[in-house]
């Protein structure tokens, strides 16, 4: 693999992993907004908020799914 193609490799999954903290850090901020509406009484806009960080959560996982199936189908298993 020449050095351009390994660096090109290098930054997609350096891309991947950065949109996977992206999407973890808006759940960590819904889940504080969460955690405060249910303490005021706010169901519903404690359960939106809810709802938005595990969304969230989810897109970061599929971000590292990406990296994971990537990883997998370049590996060579050991013997």
């Amino acid at each position: 693999m020449s050095d351009p193609e390994r660096q090109a490799r290098l930054e997609e999954a350096a891309a991947l992993h950065n949109a996977a903290a992206d999407e973890l850090e808006e759940a960590a901020a819904h889940s504080r907004v969460a955690a405060t509406h249910f303490r005021n009484g706010e169901i519903p806009r404690g359960a939106a908020h809810a709802w938005a960080a595990h969304g969230h959560v989810l897109a970061a996982q599929e971000r590292l799914g990406e990296q994971a199936r990537t990883h997998a189908a370049r590996s060579n298993r050991a013997v």
